[in-house]
């Protein structure tokens, strides 16, 4: 066995072969496998092993592309081919117009991935998989690229490649412990001898926790029992002549596919189960959970019902094994938060059909520090530190009793509700605040006209839109107040701190104590890394001079990591403020005579410019407040720290009362945000795309001598796309994020992010195009749940242009 490698990927399932396997195509050949057991001994060797082109946003879509696509030439390799039945087809059902309204979306953001989905009616469905009954059913999806394979074969090839190209596979030997050295390096502690290596991968499947002690951190990852049978034959599809499409039911909670001349069928009941929470015997492989019909009779009985073959047939086996779910469904794949030089690919619940997309997206990071897509939809430092184990189950029964129900738009899940609060939580509630959440904290999302008022979801604008704009005409005519929590903030001190940040950040970096600039920080391929708000503190009484950092919520681990990794030999300290403090904004034309009559100071325009800085008290509450808006409206970011806030805000609100201050919450902000141009964080601030291509040209100085990021964008050639605005000519539903912007047939870019303008009363969209689209003027059409739209390319911030009402 080495002693001394490049690369240590712990665990032999799908990801765990999938990384050796892409770590050598990208070049890195001296790298190795360990595996406690035999490879596959985990969840892999008892999968449904489905393989789906079906996902929610186009990053999972083109890496279940790259699945297929590798498993498909795995499957012809003369040598050693893999069993896999590719092509199959698939139909997602559905019975509410709002799940075939979601289908549609999907259908248009994966055209943008040259994926092409069909959407069906019901009798299509039936001609398509003629054992179902189409009652209660009004269409469905189909994927023609459905399929399944085969977890043995498929994990040997890769490993089989993998040794081919130079990389090493241990199998029976467990992983004992692991030591971080001074210089970030690791040993490998094994069952045969130590392997010294730069990088260590955990691809543990459900031994996630025990790998993830060794190195003093927890992830957000717990198992869930779950169980298929596989029935006997079946003569309808003996005597089919093809093979059947494979199906997912989110009315009744399972799915289907062909097991040689009978079906694989799988439930999600509902009264679920997790597994492993209390610790996993050692010698827990190639091995199944107790058989438990009895908890998944309800699902059965709704797949006999819309396939009533079923009822005829015996089962020949029953299957329940463990699969890992993370706190949100989605999977951890990338750098593990708060560690160098380590990374994780785990929690992937549709691991054989997703696998090979996964390692392929991990291989790049490791060798080149970024993926060809965006990656944050799979990035472990998405989020932060409140996802206990307690926690992290509660969110994934929920996942699994919605498996196939996907998330409709501002539809937030009540599970794990409350994990994050302030508090001020309970008073607007009080007040009818409508709750969404942002990194587990709960932010208000809109003001209710009633208790007992609710939305419908789907894809259209829903019975908030009234209610959204008359905050909006507060804020406009008046004056508004909303706390923003969970923001991230990081104090910068030390003698180098503005050199360390100049490096950092690409554009030129506002050094005047008392002064707040907007920057960004690009990653070494030039691209855009992070959006941060630079504010620079005097010196007073609460601490020497420093800089504030003030990033997304999502942001805290991604910035922290980001940051700490470059100090190097500067003398700069960080320290994360975010969970201390929280933001009340005040926002109109009203604000300064609220700030006013609440402090002492002068808050004239002339004392207290825009992007100004100053720490005063908001009544008695310590506070320190930025000149600065999203809104596009005069306003006045106040940072209280928690304790102080309720103090705070009662000030504030009571001041307000003469003015006709409203509360206003998160619709109201995206909806102003939009109509000045101002960018979401991974939603149209990716890297995938430069600051050129994203429109921020003004916030680049390429005459700086030196800043992260700077050679690679000196040699990026003629952009691929540019971000624009676009006036959407529809007034029925809103462009969501992924919908293709089509010019004729073809697809010439993609919505980031879209929404009504109350203000200037236009259905706006940001999308990135084809530059040759990209002009003022330019006419394409969107394609919004299947409905072909016209979108105008108009000027960024169709609203105060010139910036006047926020500078005035």
């Amino acid at each position: 066995m080495k002693t001394l490698t490049r690369a240590v990927v712990i665990g032999g399932g799908i990801a765990g072969c999938s990384t050796l396997y892409h770590l050598t195509q990208e070049g890195w050949t001296d790298v190795v496998l360990v595996e406690r057991d035999e490879l596959t001994s985990g969840t892999t060797w008892h999968s449904a092993a489905q393989v789906t082109n079906f996902g929610m946003n186009q990053t999972m879509v083109g890496l279940k592309t790259h699945s297929i696509n590798l498993y498909k030439e795995l499957r012809d390799d003369p040598d050693y081919p893999v069993s896999y039945n590719h092509g199959d087809g698939g139909i997602r059902l559905a019975n509410t117009d709002a799940q075939m309204d979601g289908y549609r979306h999907f259908a248009s953001m994966a055209r943008g991935m040259d994926v092409e989905y069909e959407i069906l009616d019901a009798a299509e469905c039936a001609r398509r998989h003629p054992l179902i009954s189409t009652d209660n059913l009004l269409g469905g999806l189909w994927d023609e690229n459905d399929g399944d394979i085969d977890p043995a074969s498929l994990c040997q090839a890769l490993a089989q490649r993998a040794r081919k190209a130079g990389a090493e596979v241990y199998r029976n030997t467990p992983v004992t412990s692991l030591t971080q050295l001074a210089d970030d390096t690791w040993i490998v502690h094994t069952n045969k001898g130590n392997i010294a290596c730069e990088i260590v991968i955990n691809a543990c499947g459900y031994r996630v926790n025990e790998v993830g002690a060794m190195m003093g951190v927890h992830h957000p990852v717990v198992s869930m029992e779950h169980q298929y049978m596989v029935t006997e034959d079946i003569p309808a599809i003996a005597d089919a002549g093809h093979r059947m499409p494979l199906l997912r039911c989110p009315i009744s909670d399972y799915y289907c596919r062909q097991e040689k001349n009978g079906l694989l069928v799988g439930f999600y009941e509902q009264d679920c189960k997790t597994w492993g929470m209390d610790g996993i015997d050692p010698h827990f492989a190639n091995a199944l959970c107790p058989d438990d019909l009895d908890r998944v009779m309800d699902v059965l009985e709704g797949a006999f019902e819309r396939m009533p073959a079923l009822m005829d047939v015996g089962i020949k086996t029953i299957v329940n094994g463990p699969i890992t779910y993370t706190i949100d469904g989605a999977p951890l794949v990338g750098p593990i938060p708060g560690k160098r030089n380590a990374f994780c690919i785990i929690g992937l619940r549709a691991g054989l059909g997703e696998g090979g997309g996964y390692g392929w997206m991990l291989a790049q990071q490791i060798v080149h520090g970024e993926a060809c897509y965006d990656t944050w939809c799979i990035d472990p430092r998405r989020f932060s530190g409140h996802t206990n184990v307690e926690l992290t189950a509660l969110k994934a029964i929920e996942d699994y009793q919605n498996e196939f129900r996907f998330h409709f738009p501002n539809e937030h899940r009540p599970a794990g509700r409350n994990a994050k609060t302030t508090p001020l939580t309970p008073v607007l509630a009080a007040e009818g605040a409508e709750f969404t959440t942002v990194n587990g904290w709960e932010r208000v999302e809109f003001i209710k006209p009633t208790p007992d008022f609710h939305v419908t979801h789907g894809f259209g604008f829903d019975e908030s839109f009234n209610h959204v704009a008359a905050e909006v005409d507060a804020v406009q005519n008046a004056v508004g107040l909303c706390e923003v929590n969970g923001f991230n903030r990081f104090e910068i001190t030390g003698m180098d701190r503005h050199i360390f940040l100049d490096r950092m950040t690409c554009g030129r970096l506002n050094r005047r104590e008392g002064r707040i600039g907007l920057s960004y920080l690009l990653n070494h391929h030039g691209m855009l890394k992070s959006e941060a708000t630079i504010a620079n503190i005097p010196a007073s009484d609460r601490g020497a001079d420093r800089v504030w950092y003030g990033s997304a919520a999502a942001a805290e681990f991604h910035d922290m990591d980001w940051l700490t990794a470059h100090i190097g030999q500067d003398d700069v300290q960080i320290r994360s403020l975010t969970n201390d403090q929280t933001i009340l904004v005040v926002a109109g034309p009203k604000a300064r005579a609220v700030i006013q009559t609440v402090s002492r100071e002068d808050w004239s325009a002339k004392a207290f410019p825009w992007l100004s800085l100053r720490e005063c008290f908001i009544g008695f509450s310590p506070a320190t407040v930025m000149g600065v808006s999203f809104s596009g409206e005069l306003a006045y970011e106040i940072h209280v720290p928690n304790a102080s806030l309720f103090a705070a805000y009662s000030a504030l609100r009571e001041a307000g009362k003469i003015h006709g201050m409203k509360l206003f919450g998160g619709l109201a902000v995206d909806s102003m945000r939009l109509e000045k141009g101002f960018l979401h964080w991974k939603a149209d601030i990716l890297t995938e795309f430069d600051p050129f291509e994203t429109s921020l040209d003004r916030f680049v100085s390429l005459d700086k001598p030196d800043f992260i990021g700077r050679d690679a964008l000196l040699k990026r050639k003629t952009p691929a796309k540019r971000l624009v605005t676009l006036q959407v000519d529809y007034d029925k539903a809103p462009a969501h994020g992924g919908a293709s912007v089509m010019f004729g047939r073809e697809v010439v870019g993609t919505v980031t992010s879209g929404g009504w303008g109350h203000r200037t009363g236009i259905n706006l969209a940001y999308a990135f195009v084809v530059p040759e689209f990209s002009n003022a003027g330019f006419v394409l059409e969107l394609d919004l749940c299947g409905t072909s739209v016209a979108a105008k390319v108009i000027a960024t911030s169709p609203y105060d242009p010139d910036y006047s009402r926020m500078r005035s």
